[in-house]
């Protein structure tokens, strides 16, 4: 776990809200910040708990979801180290909008509420850049919406595999592959259904030839007859 004034300078150096603060300013976030470490599922707020401050990842990758009575979970991002986490509370003084829990084991910094509100009173690009990342977030939740309300779980699956492919996959005599680095009841979390669904619809995906599976390892034989796949249901 981070502890010194230096590991958390460099961690709020990669904060792109922070960008454009003289280094003066940092030490002084540095200084204020308190460094929590958080274990693999462990959670670090709940929705609706009120919000006490922001939240930068140093390491590790933090989940945010939401929870519906049943206790079904829809993961809404995953974020990793240079990410910030609940702005929008710390400004409209609402609680947490969401729950949020380290996917893996985690270093996060904690900033008060009042220390942010202050450096966006004396720098109001730091409130612009707040804006900005509230927005990339209200966009991808509106897709989110969008896509649970008008597609398949068929294709919300494919979808997902597609990027997983393009964005993790390497290139080899059998196709592209990659690891499923989560399990099929966090796959379901990821695409708004439930474990069985995934499973049969995984199970579907390979009778058509479009992926593999081996263990937790995917191929996509052909990644042109996946993006049509999923081009053909939108």
């Amino acid at each position: 776990m981070a502890s010194s004034t230096a590991s958390r300078l460099a961690a709020l150096k990669k904060v792109p809200l922070l960008a454009d603060l003289e280094e003066s300013e940092l030490e002084f976030l540095a200084s204020a910040a308190l460094a929590r470490h958080f274990d693999s599922g462990e959670l670090i707020f709940s929705e609706g708990d009120p919000c006490e401050g922001l939240y930068v990842v140093e390491s590790g990758m933090v989940k945010i979801l939401t929870t519906a009575a049943s206790g079904r979970e829809q993961v809404l991002t995953l974020d990793g180290p240079g990410a910030s986490i609940a702005e929008l509370p710390v400004f409209d003084g609402g609680s947490y909008p969401a729950s949020a829990s380290a996917h893996q084991p985690s270093d996060l910094l904690f900033i008060r509420k009042k220390d942010i509100r202050a450096l966006c009173l004396e720098h109001p690009e730091v409130a612009l850049k707040v804006l900005r990342v509230v927005s990339a977030r209200l966009r991808r939740l509106v897709a989110i919406v969008e896509e649970l309300s008008f597609t398949t779980v068929h294709h919300r699956l494919a979808s997902y595999l597609l990027r997983e492919a393009r964005s993790k996959g390497k290139s080899t005599a059998r196709g592209v592959e990659f690891t499923l680095g989560i399990s099929n009841q966090e796959l379901a979390s990821h695409v708004g259904t439930v474990r069985e669904l995934v499973s049969r619809n995984l199970s579907r995906l390979q009778a058509a030839g479009l992926i593999k599976l081996d263990g937790r390892r995917v191929i996509v034989p052909d990644l042109a007859a996946l993006e049509a796949e999923v081009k053909g249901e939108e």
